[in-house]
């Protein structure tokens, strides 16, 4: 008897461990603000930076074999089904895709090609010239390659590879456990989501997005959950949250800049999931199933997060979750996002850059800009839809307004909108979050208008 309580307590210590010490590793790595070069990063960030200074110039040549490899997969898959392809669970999930996707990942190898040839010296037929200058422009598919996708592909390496460790050891269980209370009444979501929205905010919006894909993928959440976090909960880091501020002239007034971006984003939290197209998604898992309804331990809430963390834990081996379903995750995510950001930003920069529509769909917001009394409204209307398209055009088209308040309501406005085109919208098309373009369009206008008034108001309080 005393030899099993023995086995079971050593048994119980190991199992503990194996929560303890990777969900650690997790946080310190996704979540532990770091000081660097002046500003706050986390290591994951860390990371991406000395592996983007490393590549260096070679970086454009490794996304065009990886936009090659993802375009010319699909297309052979889409066209002649390969018994190689189909009988591979990696590679059918990687290559075997829609024509819609085909589409974008064959586009963005047209474009990471044309904009690697040019900036190579090639002479293009002169026909061509004009379409050459648009796709490559600094404003447009330039600047999300050099200046979006180095980023992303170092991030979705170190990501793809150590997001196990926030996911597979028990870490969301536990935070689950802790934070159901708080989740499920206010934002109608399992406590596990916090989480999410912790390791955006303190890291990255790309990262909340991936957490929520592959937690959606394993049957944690349903589609209207998925929707809700990866539309709600991909907060702007801080760290790119200093970068608009500066972008237009009011970096001295972060503090307060961001208090209101937190305000404003918390009321859109509550508010979004009971709007439509939001609230019309169904209660229903990746795989089509019902969830069955949980139980919530409200006495030893504690007791009760550890318990699920460790059940979860003992069940993980360290070859499975960071071997081999880390490196499936950096592959799927170099070969299925990267084109789709590469693609869909660009056409949305196009959009921005080379016709008015932007500057036509923001002219409803003239007369709500002059009710909320922001100065240089019809300036500021149509830097508003423009986030739509990525989330730094709007403080770009900003810097020229004189009014220190309407740069400053312009650019926190642009920080809690969210869907962006060229990175977080992209991404979230992308990835299997059940959203689609029409309805991302939708969520975006909607957080527009319930985030404006409030930081008009704060904005009044200030200036």
């Amino acid at each position: 008897m005393h030899s099993t309580k023995k086995q079971q307590s050593k048994h119980y210590l190991s199992a503990l461990f194996k929560f303890i010490i990777p969900s650690l590793i997790g946080i310190f790595l996704f979540m532990i603000p770091l000081p660097k070069d002046g500003s706050i990063t986390i290591p994951i960030a860390i990371l991406s930076t000395g592996l983007q200074e490393l590549l260096g110039h070679h970086t454009p040549i490794i996304l065009v074999v990886v936009t090659g490899i993802s375009a010319l997969g699909s297309l052979i898959t889409y066209l002649f089904k390969p018994k190689l392809i189909m009988g591979s669970n990696l590679l059918n999930s990687l290559f075997n895709t829609t024509w819609v996707w085909l589409s974008l990942r064959v586009l963005a190898f047209v474009f990471i090609s044309i904009i690697t040839m040019q900036v190579s010296g090639f002479s293009f037929p002169p026909f061509m010239l004009p379409l050459v200058e648009v796709i490559t422009s600094s404003d447009t598919g330039s600047l999300v390659l050099a200046d979006l996708l180095p980023v992303l592909f170092s991030i979705f390496l170190f990501a793809g590879l150590f997001l196990p460790l926030l996911l597979d050891f028990g870490l969301l269980e536990f935070i689950g456990s802790l934070l159901v209370k708080v989740m499920r009444p206010v934002f109608g979501l399992p406590g596990r989501s916090a989480i999410d929205c912790i390791a955006s905010w303190l890291g990255d919006g790309t990262i909340g997005v991936l957490l929520t894909s592959k937690q959606y993928e394993e049957g944690f959440y349903t589609k209207r959950e998925a929707a809700v976090i990866g539309t709600t909960f991909s907060l702007v880091s801080i760290t790119f949250s200093l970068v608009v501020i500066n972008t237009v002239k009011l970096g001295h007034l972060f503090v307060p800049f961001y208090l209101t971006v937190t305000v404003a984003s918390l009321v859109a939290a509550i508010i979004m999931p009971k709007l439509p197209p939001l609230s019309l998604k169904k209660d229903i898992l990746y795989d089509g199933s019902i969830p069955e309804a949980s139980t919530v331990e409200t006495t030893h809430i504690i007791a009760h997060g550890f318990k699920n963390a460790i059940q979860k834990a003992e069940k993980q081996t360290f070859k499975q979750s960071i071997v081999i379903d880390g490196f499936k995750n950096v592959l799927d995510m170099w070969f299925g996002v990267i084109p789709v950001v590469m693609a869909v930003g660009t056409l949305a920069l196009i959009l921005a850059t080379y016709t008015p529509i932007f500057q036509i769909l923001g002219i409803p917001f003239t007369p709500l800009l002059n009710v909320l009394g922001v100065p240089e409204a019809a300036a500021a209307a149509q830097t508003l839809v423009a986030g739509f398209a990525d989330m730094l055009l709007p403080s770009i088209l900003a810097s020229s307004i004189e009014s220190d308040m309407t740069r400053f309501i312009v650019a926190s406005v642009s920080v809690t909108q969210l869907i962006y085109l060229s990175e977080v919208g992209a991404l979230l098309l992308g990835s299997k979050i059940p959203v689609k373009f029409w309805e991302l369009f939708i969520i975006f206008i909607e957080r527009t208008l319930i985030t404006l008034p409030i930081i008009s108001l704060i904005a009044h309080l200030i200036f």
